[in-house]
């Protein structure tokens, strides 16, 4: 999958695994039209090992003894995508809108399906002096780690045994935070020889918490939220890149004001038909699943969190890709969460295949194994996860 399907997927819309599929394209005018998407579902089947619940687990815990199975998208959701693109006045403009429906029904009458808006905006700017981004996208802190995620073209963790939902977790939880679709101001210099800036004004974000034991801060509207990443990258016989990112903004909560801040780090490196990633990241009220979510407890005082995930993948000659990965994502506690379940880790062992069929359509299988572990004596939670599916770039 080329860098411009990576963009498409979670900044831009899903464009083309391939040199390709660029897309269904059209002049109109002055403007070049780009259509594109995806379409995928995938045959989920959970296995939960254990009845415990741990607040904010990933492990998918036992439903009445029994297995759970599902038809769900996988990480990606199912994608319809416009960019237009111009260029006038010396400047290269362009604006994108994307929906993404569900794959999922719960119920009768679309029970339990949902269907999304997560891009509208515009950019300008030259190859000589950068671009500016203005509207919802991609976030920045956390964008190259999902991106790099090899189950971006699977399922990994489920959001749900019982289906239902737009999408799953992925390793979102289990290896790095949730970038997630931000109103943004976001500058991003030219590539200079390979190193590139990018740096961004966010709407300020208020916190979420899986339960009482967590509380909701407001985000300031004293000033923006901000997030950056740095990144250098390389070609020839052994390409890859390095990036470190940063997120910060401003809280309100039980404690008056505090700054909710994380750090990131990561690389990856082609060499060959072997790819190899490693990323981690380390903050305080940033939760370890969305952004600011349990990043407090009930008293409003932040928790600190870190975690990070290895991968490696290997195309054969046949031309599928065989992958492993593993990441773990831990919260602290604080004096006020002593006796509660509040989870101390969440990790995910991945192996996966994934066989282009064509050169648009990929078959997919995945197995997960997530383990939940609690702070407290509530004990552990453990799932084993069994994927098979399909997904059509276009």
């Amino acid at each position: 999958m080329n860098n411009k399907i990576k963009l498409a997927v979670a900044g831009a819309v899903l464009a083309s695994a391939s040199a390709a599929n660029a897309g269904i394209t059209w002049d109109a005018g002055e403007w070049t039209v780009d259509m594109n998407g995806n379409v995928n579902a995938f045959a989920i089947m959970t296995d939960g090992d254990d009845s415990n619940t741990v607040t904010g687990g990933h492990a998918i815990t036992k439903s009445n003894d029994s297995d759970m199975y599902s038809i769900n998208t996988g990480l990606l959701p199912n994608w319809l995508g416009f960019t237009a693109t111009t260029r006038q006045n010396n400047l290269d403009t362009s604006v994108t809108i994307s929906f993404q429906p569900g794959a999922s029904t719960t119920a009768g009458l679309m029970g339990g399906g949902s269907e999304e808006a997560r891009q509208a905006f515009l950019t300008f700017g030259d190859k000589s002096w950068g671009s500016v981004k203005v509207g919802k996208d991609l976030g920045i802190f956390g964008s190259t780690a999902i991106l790099n995620d090899m189950t971006l073209l699977g399922t990994g963790a489920p959001a749900s045994g019982a289906g239902g939902g737009t999408t799953t977790y992925g390793g979102i939880g289990t290896g790095y935070i949730y970038a997630d679709w931000n109103g943004q101001i976001a500058y991003t210099t030219p590539n200079m020889n390979g190193l590139s800036l990018t740096l961004g004004l966010m709407q300020p974000w208020n916190s979420t918490a899986s339960s009482a034991i967590s509380e909701t801060t407001t985000g300031s509207t004293d000033q923006f939220g901000y997030q950056g990443q740095g990144s250098y990258s390389w070609t020839g016989d052994f390409a890859g890149k390095v990036w470190v990112g940063f997120f910060s903004q401003e809280v309100t909560g039980g404690l008056d004001e505090d700054r909710a801040q994380a750090f990131e780090a990561g690389v990856s490196a082609t060499v060959a038909n072997i790819n190899l990633v490693a990323y981690g990241y380390s903050g305080e009220g940033v939760g370890t699943t969305a952004l600011l979510r349990d990043g407090f407890d009930a008293t409003g005082k932040m928790r600190d969190s870190d975690g990070g995930y290895v991968q490696a993948t290997y195309v054969i000659p046949t031309g599928t890709k065989l992958g492993v990965s593993y990441g773990v994502s831990k919260l602290d506690d604080n004096a006020a969460d002593a006796g509660d379940s509040l989870v101390k880790e969440n990790t995910m062992l991945t192996i996966g295949a994934y066989h282009p069929l064509t050169k648009h359509l990929n078959l997919v299988a995945e197995y997960s194994n997530v383990e939940s572990e609690a702070h407290d004596t509530v004990g552990d939670a453990e799932s084993d996860i069994f994927s098979v599916g399909a997904i059509l770039f276009f």
